[in-house]
């Protein structure tokens, strides 16, 4: 382990409240961001979920700063996402509109501009995108998703080797970025990206953490069993299932069960995340593992008894990784403090899309549903108005690279499109934005999600489905509309419902506008 952690806190604590400070007074940036975690999840949000399974760290974010309740992705898939926010632009504008690349390399990231205005940047951990990283004095990344136990990391001195290293991948990434903060040029304001591989698929947490919250049955989602009565064939074609598409091995860690059938690509997974893990790993986790699946192999359970047994088995390993995140996170917040960086250092903590903890029977994300298209986001300001404060506008990832910069006293490019969240953290009265777009592209791929685009606004969301079906798929031209002040599990489709005839139309406009004034394509 390189002793990194060790020496880390020895020079963390051996740094004084004095030279921590900086010499031109600009504020820090430390952003920090999950792939794939749900707002449920995090205790500062009181979903039922986090009560259970409380984030102690993640809730001193919120408590420093504001939480925002109405945060939203343009595009709920990690590598779009992940270029919208070191863009400003929607997933059309900067190219990267699906999984599998497109990211145009002339697009600007806005840690260039803060690299030209004198700040030392670094990024650790998950990248996922198939272009250079950019406008970063160091970086240490994951190859593609990276793996949970002994991952591989790449470096701008590696020559394009990815180097393998020895542990847990949220305690590396945390081990590099604090070793990176206490090596730091304490002359010149910073920021820091810590990318964290968890808690994305399969949701392997951390030895210690096998058995946590193993005495805790977690209350199912009301539409855990949704029939998916009043929306369309996009419901009923999908690959995202508790029920159904959950892969026995590589899931739900029942390795006895591993050559039953199931998709291709979760199958040929499960040898690739299994032989990551050295000998002594590997003896402790099928200890652990076939310890709790003896009850679950002397006696299978069958129907809705089964998908009971798949979410809790399911979700107690998606909260054990988030444990170890709140863990790491909890340590950078620790350095900070100990060095008097809290009053010049702006925390943002966010996911790349939210994720379905069950809901509509569904485990992943890609969908403008709620669960996926929410993000949870959380930011320690020094300056906000209100600590501890709640924040209601529509905001969404189009927003950070402006807010970073806005934050940092850079000149906000033009050509981004979203807004500054600083008006917003400083309690200011702004004309903000009524409604937010979103459009998912990626079809044909993994989890046979349809392409569809849609509008939200405080209380309504308009959903189109649309395009040619691959495959057994068929065509598709539907429409959804919600009312999420009296649904808000979206389980009744109004679209041509009469009493919503006025609210259809004002929608159905605003969305039609938005798409010609952003120049969306299909």
């Amino acid at each position: 382990m390189k002793n990194k952690v060790k020496l880390a806190s020895f020079l963390a604590l051996s740094v004084t409240a004095a030279n921590a400070q900086l010499a031109d007074g600009r504020m820090n940036i430390v952003y920090i961001m999950v792939d794939d975690q749900s707002f449920q999840s995090i205790s500062a949000y009181g979903h039922p979920l986090s009560k259970l399974a409380p984030t102690p760290n993640l809730d001193r974010i919120a408590e420093n700063g504001l939480l925002f309740n109405c945060a939203f992705v343009e595009n709920s898939i990690s590598a779009p996402s992940r270029a919208t926010l070191l863009t400003g632009l929607y997933s059309h504008q900067h190219g990267q509109t699906r999984l599998d690349g497109g990211l145009q390399s002339d697009k600007h990231f806005f840690t260039e501009y803060l690299q030209q205005a004198g700040y030392q940047t670094a990024l650790f951990g998950k990248w996922h995108l198939k272009v250079e990283p950019k406008g970063f004095d160091t970086y240490k990344i994951l190859n593609d998703q990276g793996e949970y136990y002994n991952p591989v990391f790449r470096t701008p001195e590696s020559n394009g080797e990815f180097i393998r290293e020895e542990g847990y991948a949220t305690n590396l990434i945390t081990d590099d970025a604090i070793e990176w903060l206490v090596q730091r040029d304490r002359d010149k304001p910073f920021c820091i990206m810590v990318h964290h591989k968890a808690p994305h698929r399969n949701w392997m947490p951390d030895l210690q953490y096998l058995d946590l919250y193993e005495d805790i049955t977690f209350p199912e989602p009301a539409t855990l069993f949704d029939d998916y009565n009043t929306r369309g064939d996009q419901m009923r074609t999908h690959e995202l299932s508790v029920a159904n598409h959950l892969g026995y091995a590589f899931d739900l860690k029942v390795r006895q069960l591993q050559n039953e059938p199931t998709l291709k690509y979760i199958h040929n997974s499960f040898y690739i995340a299994m032989n990551s893990m050295n000998e002594k790993q590997l003896k402790v986790w099928n200890e652990v593992y076939d310890r709790k699946n003896k009850a679950f192999l002397a006696s299978r359970p069958t129907g809705k008894e089964l998908v009971s047994w798949k979410y809790q088995r399911y979700i107690k390993d998606y909260l054990r990784t988030i444990h170890s995140v709140d863990v790491q996170v909890g340590r950078i917040l620790d350095y900070l403090e100990n060095n008097n960086l809290m009053n010049n250092t702006i925390i943002v903590y966010t996911s790349d899309q939210g994720f379905y903890n069950g809901e509509h029977g569904l485990y992943d994300k890609r969908f403008m549903y709620e669960e996926a298209f929410r993000t949870p986001l959380l930011i320690a300001y020094p300056s906000v108005k209100k600590k501890g404060g709640k924040c209601n506008e529509l905001v969404q990832n189009i927003d950070y690279a402006p807010t970073l910069l806005n934050i940092a006293g850079v000149e906000v490019p033009k050509e981004m499109v979203g807004a500054s969240l600083l008006p917003l953290l400083k309690g200011e009265k702004v004309d903000w934005r009524k409604s937010v777009y979103y459009q998912f592209y990626d079809y044909p791929s993994v989890g046979r999600t349809r392409k569809h685009y849609g509008i939200r606004d405080n209380r309504y969301k308009l959903i189109h489905w649309y395009g040619e079906g691959k495959q057994k798929d068929k065509d598709i031209d539907y429409w959804e509309l919600y009312d999420l002040k009296k649904d808000p599990t979206e389980v009744n489709n109004v679209y041509d419902n009469p009493k919503y005839k006025k609210v259809q139309e004002r929608l159905f406009y605003e969305l039609q506008k938005k798409r010609e004034e952003i120049h969306a394509i299909e």
